[in-house]
């Protein structure tokens, strides 16, 4: 299976609501992006205006693989960006940023590619199963972007005071996964570490312009260079660990309120989550009515089995809540509280007719489409949807897919996370009829565009190669460029004479022989 292979793949839009007061001064935008983390599209619209780090605020992270849309309010100034992957509609003004609270829900449209006939199959039961148990709602791998790149929890070295470290994986530590100019700068810094008044070769180091600025000033003084990142991400590299605890918390929850024959594991970027494809009644009540608190000095639980997989995940990290401080800085760095709920419902679920996949040859496409609280996870509904065939893309698959010319951007770059990696099929099983349905739950059920699963084929001669199968090998022996039309007719040219030559050289033999 596959998702974004292409960024129209993948679509969220945001439910929102702000007081619009006309002499606000915060002016609020419609923000319509693509293939750009909100980090980055807050970065470009602020460099563009000239405008101060924290002027931007927003409702929430949106993915970068992907086209989205999410409300965003600049502080004091107009602005207007019309750009092929940025655009912004303006709405109105507001006397207040804009935060979680802005949001009412997301709704997701999500193209799931490369699918055998047995995969789609199994959709139907996988659909009803999320519409009677719902999702465990953990955070996904596109939270733990720290991790995939080599940076690790930056959060754990603030915990232990090593501001340099810190500062070292934020800024020195490129990832043999970035393409962009950043790894550029961060391989700069690996190999000038203290030398702060050296010259950057490279406009990317603009965004690290305060953070070199404290170092020539302060040298030595981490923390405070460290400080100098902007407020948002800051607390999102501390969210990230956060968030990694609140994952572990709720396996060792699951594990302590169901059988082991319920749950089935799914590897992700930071490890092995857990999900259930059963549970009784009273257990389902409770993991529903459920929240699982995210980590802080001032956590209380009341729970007794929440407070057994608290322990567990602290005792295994060789932590106490108390830990969750940086007493150096605690007004600007700081774990904060929040109850999360354990489970998640999608709504209104919606899967469309199989079709036959224009990207993937002989293979399926999908699309699906639900709409989720602010804060789940999209990719985790799709995950579980297919739990049966989906397997996290590894480093080197990903490496592996800058060499096909598809997955890159027209600058070179290749996607952050371009598609969910194809794991190998697993071994045939019965196949259930695809046909629409609609159940009690309202999820619509699976066809294929004909109404029916599509016919085999008549059996080739024994010994013929396999048409329907693309095999990668075949794929790979492709030219990497297109061939153009003289070259194109030439060799068809060539191949035509040659044909002619060996059959003008099989007529003497054939006459001898009558």
């Amino acid at each position: 299976m596959r998702i974004k292979q292409r960024p129209e793949d993948f679509s969220v839009k945001e439910s929102y609501r702000f007081d619009e007061v006309p002499s606000g001064r915060y002016r609020v935008y419609l923000m319509d992006k693509q293939k750009l983390s909100t980090f980055d599209a807050a970065d470009r619209i602020r460099d563009a205006f000239g405008l101060k780090p924290g002027s931007i605020s927003y409702c929430g992270l949106k993915d970068k693989q992907g086209r989205t849309e999410q409300l965003i309010a600049v502080d004091g100034a107009d602005v207007d960006m019309q750009e092929p992957d940025l655009r912004l509609k303006y709405l109105g003004r507001s006397d207040k940023p804009l935060s979680a609270a802005n949001i009412t829900s997301n709704r997701f449209a999500v193209t799931v590619r490369s699918l055998s006939e047995t995969s789609v199959g199994f959709l139907n039961v996988a659909a009803a199963e999320v519409n009677r148990l719902g999702v465990v709602n953990y955070f996904d791998s596109q939270r733990f972007g720290s991790l995939k790149h080599g940076q690790g929890f930056i959060a754990k070295d603030l915990i232990r005071g090593d501001f340099e470290a810190a500062l070292r994986n934020y800024l020195a530590k490129p990832s043999e996964l970035d393409r962009t100019e950043d790894a550029k700068v961060k391989s700069f810094w690996r190999d000038n570490w203290g030398r702060w008044d050296a010259r950057v070769p490279f406009e990317g180091s603009k965004k690290y312009h305060r953070i070199l600025k404290s170092l020539r000033e302060h040298p030595g003084d981490y923390l405070r260079a460290f400080l100098q990142i902007d407020a948002s991400y800051r607390a999102m590299l501390l969210f990230t660990y956060q968030s990694y605890l609140w994952n572990e918390g709720v396996r060792r929850y699951l594990q302590l309120l169901l059988p082991r024959e319920h749950l089935f594991p799914l590897k992700y970027q930071a490890g092995t989550l857990l999900f259930y494809r059963d549970a009784d009644p009273e257990v389902l009540r409770v993991l529903r009515e459920s929240t699982f608190p995210l980590l802080a000095p001032d956590t209380r639980i009341e729970d007794p089995k929440v407070k057994e997989a608290v322990d567990w995940v602290l005792g295994r990290e060789k932590l106490s809540l108390e830990d969750l401080r940086i007493k150096e800085a605690p007004r600007m760095l700081y774990f904060k509280h929040e109850e999360r709920p354990t489970v998640v419902l999608p709504h209104k679920l919606v899967i469309g007719r199989v079709q036959n996949d224009e990207l993937n040859r002989g293979e399926y496409k999908v699309n699906i489409a639900f709409t989720l609280p602010p804060g789940a996870y999209a990719t985790l509904v799709i995950k579980r949807l297919f739990h049966f065939e989906y397997q996290e893309e590894s480093a080197q698959q990903i490496r592996d897919s800058w060499r096909a010319p598809q997955n890159e951007d027209q600058d070179g770059e290749t996607a952050d996370t371009a598609y969910a990696p194809r794991g190998p099929r697993r071994a045939p099983a019965p196949t259930p009829p695809l046909r629409e349905t609609r159940g009690a739950s309202g999820a619509r059920g699976i066809s294929t565009a004909r109404g029916t699963a599509r016919r085999s084929p008549a059996p080739e001669a024994p010994g013929a190669p396999d048409k329907r199968v693309r095999t990668r090998e075949a794929t790979d022996a492709r030219p990497t460029q297109p061939l153009g039309f003289r070259e194109s007719q030439r060799q068809k040219k060539d191949a035509k004479e040659k044909a002619r030559r060996e059959q003008a050289a099989k007529r003497p033999e054939s006459r001898k022989k009558k």
